[in-house]
């Protein structure tokens, strides 16, 4: 057991220390392309810090673990929310992640909380309803990477207006922007990162697997914690990387980019499963997919309401985040168990 252990924290160090590289190959990215942290972080950061977990769950999948890998999907997205309050409870410099200098990051946490829904739905329903199965993938993962696309378009095209109105502020106020930083080398250290987080994630996998079949706990209670903690190793490295280069807008991005583009990771796993593979997932992932949006529904609330003083202690939107990741997991350890 200890063995598995030390190598399993080992594999976790490995995926954990190319974050902060991802963090500032990024931030140098959205400046030089002009594209903003926000959109960066919300579709770029977002997909390179999830293929840890696309990685993990195809190995998952392949091995018979699907529980593991939809727990692992599920449970990611709710330790990233848990990382976005934690960070901005230990934040004491008097600005809130979770404030209306955040309001823009509403749109991709809906969209976050949209692509959720339709996957607790077909968890809840594939064993009831039949439905149409193209190419391998069942309808319902079909539906989700259309709305991802549709959301992407949508989270875009409000980034391009916006950059095109603070364009025009900066050019009537006469302040010059200056040259944009050189754009291939942050490009190579963001892309010789992602390569170490695919190249670690399998053997993380069946480390995970196997840790879950000596502990006795099951694949869906290991696969919505101990792997999806692991797997999200990336957000928070990069997360808090992100909040020490002062790019708040890269971190949000990160978090609830990352959540949308776990979902969509559900049709890769789909097609390679024999099957539907909503029927082989535990209902009680239905719980921890409703976790998942009641948290990120807490995080737009704190994003969009006026008051803006921190208060002593804590903040109640963070707070209230925090008891219901808890609550979530509880009820899944008890569904499953």
């Amino acid at each position: 057991m200890l063995p598995l252990i030390i190598e399993f924290f080992a594999l976790a160090a490995v995926v954990a220390a190319a974050g902060t590289a991802l963090a500032r190959a990024a931030d140098a990215i959205a400046e030089a392309t002009g594209l903003g942290r926000l959109l960066v972080g919300s579709i770029l950061l977002a997909a390179a810090t999830s293929l840890p977990e696309l990685s993990v769950d195809l190995a998952a999948v392949r091995a018979g673990h699907t529980d593991l890998a939809a727990g692992d999907l599920l449970g990611s997205s709710l330790m990233n929310l848990l990382i976005l309050a934690g960070i901005d409870l230990c934040r004491r410099d008097g600005r809130r992640m979770l404030s209306r200098e955040a309001a823009s990051h509403a749109l991709s946490a809906t969209l976050a909380i949209a692509l959720t829904g339709v996957v607790g739905c077909a968890i809840l329903a594939s064993g009831k309803l039949d439905v149409p199965v193209l190419l391998g993938i069942s309808g319902w993962s079909w539906a989700i990477l259309l709305a991802y696309m549709l959301g992407a378009r949508m989270l875009f095209i409000d980034q391009r207006i916006s950059a095109r109105a603070a364009a025009e502020q900066s050019a009537a106020a006469g302040v010059d922007a200056g040259p944009a930083p050189p754009l291939g080398r942050s490009a190579a250290i963001f892309a010789v990162a992602a390569a170490v987080l695919v190249a670690a994630g399998p053997r993380l996998a069946d480390t995970a697997a196997r840790l879950a079949d000596r502990s006795g706990l099951g694949g869906t209670f290991v696969g919505s914690t101990l792997v999806a903690f692991t797997t999200s190793l990336p957000e928070l490295v990069a997360s808090v990387a992100a909040v020490r280069l002062g790019a708040l807008d890269l971190a949000i991005g990160n978090t609830f980019g990352s959540n949308a583009f776990n979902m969509i990771l559900f049709a890769p796993l789909d097609a390679a499963h024999p099957g539907d593979l909503f029927r082989a997932v535990s209902p009680a992932h239905a719980v921890t997919a409703l976790a998942v949006i009641v948290a990120t529904a807490i995080a737009v609330l704190g994003q969009l309401y006026h008051a803006e003083r921190r208060l002593p202690l804590v903040e109640p939107d963070a707070l209230l985040m925090l008891l219901v990741i808890g609550g979530g997991l509880a009820l899944v350890f008890l569904l499953s168990s």
